[in-house]
């Protein structure tokens, strides 16, 4: 039989912050927000995982500029910002309150360091090419000037996503050695919440900043925000249910039970999260369009939303999710191509349990004479034969987190092994045109929380965007 208490000791680890017995209200301001996988890194500069994403820029550490609820650009660091008549140089005005958590001042430098070493190629942040061109200077603490090669009409959204680091800490790290920097075991940050703790694969802890300017939000009203890891959904399901948790991600089926127990909700919402199947376009059978093509169409995307996501999604008919702007008007219709031989290959996925959508696309597939392997890794293995610098695949699952700039198109695409062009709208013709990926569908958030917290808005912007306006009610 289940065990609440033994789940709080084994899979969580969350030792006196759990409430053993379902009792959430014990935990007070304390809240314990699930996720499936450790957080892969603190440092924004080296992660691609959507939740360490939120965590840097909603949590720990601070963005120059953010979205706000409409998806307009809005201050944060920098509280003020102006263009050159030419539209190429952006100078910012950066707050002079917030300081880092061990009591250094944030300047413009922070902020000029962190993009320069987003910028190295051996870094390999995942956004490089939303970076190309551009030159960043600090003239003085308050003062970030950004230079860009070419016009870019708008704040670029990778300045809301790269969450800035502190200069003064990493720069005397050699770059090639940045992944060792002992900061990354007890990290400094300058956000709302502090680092107090992390377990690997169990739980990181964060406690408020009650030094955390007004300008930017002020302190936030939870005492302590733990993202505790369970990656078995069965088990995040029980936890919900008991009161040992307070938010997790649920699975489509299980959307009515939560939504019946009076103490949560079921929300669901939009993301910018695709899933979709990239081909190794370095050896056979994918070096051909043909064949990438072939499986693009041959999938039938509606009965995947249908029979694995309950409906939960939204077919991947464009390489972009619905509500973001298309750059260059509609989309073209996927290649058509002469039919060739009959192709076999292996499909790589992450996971050790049934492979529910796996099996149905093998089983779509299966009916155009295709023949397809599953072959389930776990993460760190799946990462290494997908991203590693000798991939090893011939075709992948991928689930990937996007962004309104749409920036994360050409390194998806340049999985495959081809070079993808420079500007959004070229990326989305040549991912159209040459087929390096094929959306199978966006998804939508669907997660489980306890009622007891309070301010919680989930969106487009993620399911951290509003956290330091959380608060529990008695």
């Amino acid at each position: 039989m289940w065990n609440p208490c033994r789940w709080g000791l084994l899979a969580a680890g969350l030792g006196a912050l759990l409430a053993c017995g379902g009792a959430a209200t014990r935990r007070g301001d304390t809240v314990l927000f699930a996720s499936g996988a450790d957080l892969q890194s603190i440092n924004p500069l080296f992660t691609v995982h959507p939740l360490a994403r939120q965590v840097q820029r909603y949590v720990l550490l601070t963005t120059l500029v953010q979205y706000d609820s409409t998806m307009q650009v809005a201050p944060y660091l920098a509280r003020r910002w102006a263009w050159s008549a030419d539209g190429r140089r952006l100078t910012m005005t950066l707050s002079t309150e917030v300081r880092w958590h061990d009591g250094a001042p944030t300047t413009a430098r922070d902020a000029a360091w962190t993009l320069a070493a987003g910028q190295n190629i051996g870094i390999g942040y995942p956004r490089l090419t939303d970076l190309a061109g551009l030159t960043a200077a600090a003239p003085d603490d308050s003062t970030l000037v950004l230079t860009f090669a070419a016009p870019p009409g708008r704040v670029p959204d990778v300045l809301t996503d790269l969450a800035i680091l502190p200069h003064h800490l990493l720069d005397t790290v050699p770059l090639e050695r940045l992944r060792q920097a002992a900061w990354h075991q007890a990290p400094v940050g300058n956000g709302p919440f502090r680092f107090v703790a992390h377990e690997p694969n169990r739980r990181w802890v964060f406690a408020r900043n009650p030094a955390f300017p007004a300008s930017l939000g002020g302190p936030p009203a939870l005492a302590r925000l733990v993202i505790a890891v369970v990656d078995e959904p069965m088990t995040k399901l029980a936890a919900l249910a008991a009161g040992e948790l307070d938010f997790a991600g649920i699975q489509p089926a299980h959307a009515r039970f939560v939504a019946e127990r009076p103490e949560l909700r079921a929300v669901d919402y939009p993301l910018l999260f695709s899933v979709g199947i990239v081909f190794n376009a370095r050896h056979p059978p994918f070096d051909a369009l043909a064949a990438r093509a072939a499986v693009a169409a041959a999938l039938d995307r509606q009965a995947i939303v249908d029979g694995f996501t309950y409906g939960f999604a939204t077919p991947g008919d464009s390489p972009i999710p619905p509500g973001v702007p298309a750059p260059g008007g509609p989309g073209r219709p996927r290649p058509v191509t002469a039919a060739g031989p009959p192709l076999s290959f292996e499909l790589l996925t992450v996971g050790s349990g049934e492979a529910a959508m796996e099996q149905m696309l093998q089983a779509q597939l299966a009916r155009h004479g295709m023949t397809v392997r599953i072959r389930q890794l776990e993460l760190s293995a799946f990462l290494a034969r997908v991203y590693g610098p000798a991939p090893d695949f011939d075709a992948a699952v991928l689930g990937t987190p996007g962004d309104l700039g749409l920036g994360y198109l050409a390194p998806l695409a340049e999985l495959s092994g081809l070079r993808a062009p420079a500007g959004p709208a070229a990326v989305l013709r040549f991912i159209e045109d040459s087929v390096p990926v094929t959306i199978v569908y966006h998804a939508r958030g669907l997660q489980g929380m306890n009622r007891r917290v309070q301010g919680v808005e989930f969106g487009l912007r993620g399911e951290l965007a509003t956290v330091s306006r959380w608060h529990v009610t008695p």
